[in-house]
């Protein structure tokens, strides 16, 4: 089985997850996995050659490589996302593979207002919020679009993957709040859902076994414990050692200042705010996960309090 993307948190602990129960993994990416036991495959989604050889001898893959950023030129994006989504499917399905797992993410059906209680809605690439979520949703069309008889696509969203080692969402808040450059948006009281590190490979994992049962389907995957988003950055920050924030923005101010951020960041690191972190930031985005869980015949191993005790040992060491 073939997992992409694997040189990342996400992708890492998948391959280790579907390792472990018993397949023979390759991995393929820019650089080393460190994934045990994997055939460690190394190249480029944009390269059609590197891309054959990672498909060939396949019967699955779960592909999770992507250019994820808040910023950058949009055709790096399209790139990496559709067109490396693109081609990987089709050298995916000249190659025999039979079931093939869409690693997506829910600002693909996100407009900018709060998601409560919803399941996965369709991706919509004319609406979605920024280069990311727009390339990631036309990449999930393309997938989905692809799936047949003898071709099995799922696409999954994790939502708001973090956990020891997380050099993304955690990294960001703890260098932030360390810098005093992490306030909270209005009052932090918008309910947020993420999904612990374990959970979310799981998932992957057992979409992975389930595709043949639920194809053409896509699924929205978290922790099921939405908090207050205040609550969130507080139990991060209080994992790593540092202050939770102390100050709070005006949403419609962040709002404003992200648009301006967009226009004339020219940096080569993430830029301190956009529209789409201020959105995350300040509404409700949490879902309804009865459908997930019975689909996937999956259930969250880990909570959310057991993942900050676990994060905090991770700090600790």
């Amino acid at each position: 089985m073939l997992v992409t993307g694997a040189s990342g948190l996400l992708g890492r602990a998948t391959a280790s997850a579907i390792r472990d129960a018993g397949h023979e993994v390759r991995t393929f990416q820019r650089r080393a996995s460190g994934v045990q036991g994997a055939e460690d495959l190394r190249g480029s989604l944009t390269e059609p050659a590197d891309v054959a050889r990672a498909v060939a001898g396949m019967d699955a893959v779960v592909h999770l490589a992507a250019k994820v950023s808040l910023a950058g030129p949009p055709a790096e994006f399209a790139a990496v996302n559709v067109e490396g989504t693109r081609g990987l499917l089709n050298a995916a399905r000249a190659a025999g593979v039979g079931r093939f797992v869409q690693v997506s993410s829910p600002s693909v059906a996100h407009s900018g207002d709060s998601l409560e209680g919803t399941d996965a809605e369709s991706a919509d690439p004319e609406h979605a919020r920024g280069e990311y979520a727009r390339t990631k949703a036309v990449a999930e069309l393309l997938a989905l679009e692809a799936d047949a008889p003898d071709f099995a696509v799922v696409a999954v969203r994790p939502h708001l993957v973090w956990g020891p080692g997380d050099t993304q969402l955690v990294a960001r808040i703890v260098e932030r709040a360390r810098a005093g450059r992490l306030p909270l948006l209005g009052s932090g009281a918008a309910l947020i859902d993420t999904t612990y590190i374990d959970n979310a490979a799981s998932a992957l994992a057992a979409a992975l076994e389930r595709a043949d049962a639920v194809h053409g389907q896509a699924y929205v995957v978290t922790n099921g414990e939405p908090r207050p988003v205040a609550e969130l950055l507080a139990g991060i920050c209080r994992a790593a050692g540092v202050r939770s924030p102390a100050w709070s923005v005006p949403p419609g101010l962040a709002r404003a200042a992200g648009g301006m951020v967009e226009r004339f960041w020219r940096g080569e690191d993430e830029p301190p705010m956009t529209r789409f972190l201020a959105e995350q930031l300040s509404t409700a985005h949490w879902f309804d996960q009865r459908r997930t869980r019975a689909d996937l015949a999956w259930t969250p191993a880990v909570s959310l309090d057991e993942g900050f005790r676990l994060l905090a040992a991770s700090y600790a060491r």
